[in-house]
């Protein structure tokens, strides 16, 4: 006969994995839009502003909606709002492939972005299956979902390629049906999890502020609203510059992609045994550098030397590309963690609230600069100003985080020795 505790692990991993699957899932459907965009650009003559507001409607829901949707996992319990949240999203994948016009595709990318709010349940609901001192792995190990952006690229574009863009939203839809059914059949709930949820949306919004929280939205809008946005950005991309057949394209993209998701728990790790500042700073610094690198635009320039004029080309070829983005994909997912474990340090007894806005702020990033890349890239025609934009939003983090941090830590060990000589 079991005792209480051995069924209590049981339940706790089978709850771990059946919501990691889950999460997946729901990532997988977020990221929908950047594969099935492609053709879509196409068939309904997009410029790249529309393409980024295309890619970016889900996000914006899935990011509205992470606070809310946290308080009711602390009313109610994680099962229900995580089976209900799932549920609410099938008619709209499946409506997706009967949708013909651009309104159409944003009205139902804010219904099909319900599946990006599924961390903040997740997260929480796992989190109080396990003790204190196994919660990191858990929630790493459940963070690990992101890489559902990596499996869309892997599935989308073979669906895609063999039947045509609208068997994507139908295979998607049959998926999130079939995970809902077997998220409900193995996972469990406990009412000792339930806690009184009495704060509301504009009360949590109070935290922004706090000038430190909105120092972590910034960090978090770079590492989590940077990934998700180029996750969608990145096919056709690949497409654009390099010429690439989309499955392939798809392929190198998810060299980004996956590690940018499956190596979050490690970041927790690092965070854990160095600091989240020293890791958060190491992680700016290596993207500071990747993004200064691919920014740079295919160039050819002519020089007059005394043999006659001879041209040069200066541009980063496919591999070389694909090497920096996944170099970003690994700083990007020790980020993610590094920022949270910022959270936990400062703000122990709030965590749920600042973890709520700080999200929000991430998934907004998401929203935002897609739209952002298809304007710069409309405005000026050069495909690496997407970087570019990238490049600023980093040095304003790391010139944010010297004056906050780097400079307040160095003044700090020189008053404290002055002060041990006096």
């Amino acid at each position: 006969m079991n005792s209480p505790s051995a069924s209590t692990n049981r339940k706790a991993w089978s709850v771990l994995i059946v919501s990691t699957l889950a999460f997946t899932v729901c990532f997988m459907v977020w990221m929908m839009f950047g594969v099935i965009g492609i053709p879509l650009k196409k068939e309904l003559g997009l410029n790249a502003t529309q393409f980024g507001l295309l890619t970016a409607t889900p996000v914006l829901t899935g990011s509205l909606v992470r606070v809310p949707l946290g308080i009711w996992t602390d009313k109610y319990g994680g099962r229900i709002v995580f089976a209900l949240l799932m549920a609410l999203t099938v008619p709209a994948i499946w409506l997706m492939a009967y949708a013909t016009e651009f309104w159409h595709f944003l009205v139902i990318g804010l219904f099909v972005g319900l599946a990006g709010g599924s961390f903040s349940v997740g997260t929480p609901y796992v989190a109080r299956w396990f003790p204190k001192h196994r919660q990191g792995l858990a929630m790493g190990i459940f963070g690990a979902g992101n890489a559902g952006a990596a499996v869309n690229k892997f599935v989308a574009p073979a669906l895609l390629v063999a039947f045509g863009w609208t068997m994507v939203p139908q295979v998607y839809a049959a998926v999130m049906l079939g995970t809902v059914i077997l998220f409900w059949l193995f996972s469990y709930h406990d009412p000792a999890h339930l806690v009184p949820a009495n704060t509301r949306f504009v009360d949590q919004l109070k935290a922004l502020k706090d000038p430190t929280v909105l120092k972590y939205c910034q960090y978090y809008s770079i590492v989590f609203g940077g990934y998700v946005a180029l996750s969608l950005w990145m096919v056709q991309y690949y497409v654009g510059e390099y010429g690439l057949d989309i499955r392939i394209a798809a392929l190198l993209a998810a060299a980004f992609s996956l590690p940018g998701g499956v190596l979050r728990a490690i970041g927790g790790w690092l965070s854990d045994k160095f600091g989240a500042h020293a890791v958060t700073w190491w992680v700016l610094w290596v993207s500071w550098i990747c993004l200064f690198l691919l920014s740079y635009p295919q160039t050819e320039f002519t020089i007059l030397t005394v043999n006659g004029p001879a041209t040069f080309h200066i541009g980063l070829n496919v591999y070389v590309f694909t090497v920096l983005m996944f170099a970003l994909g690994i700083a990007w997912a020790i980020g993610k963690a590094s920022v949270f474990k910022y959270i936990s340090d400062e703000y122990p007894q709030n965590i749920g609230t600042i973890s709520g806005i700080v999200g929000l702020a991430g998934g907004l990033g998401g929203f935002v600069l897609p739209i952002m890349f298809g304007a710069l890239l409309d405005l000026t025609g050069i495909r690496s100003s997407a970087f570019m934009l990238l490049y600023g939003v980093v040095w304003v983090s790391l010139i944010w985080m010297y004056l906050t941090e780097v400079r307040r830590f160095d003044v700090l060990k020189k008053v404290q020795p002055a002060q041990q000589g006096t």
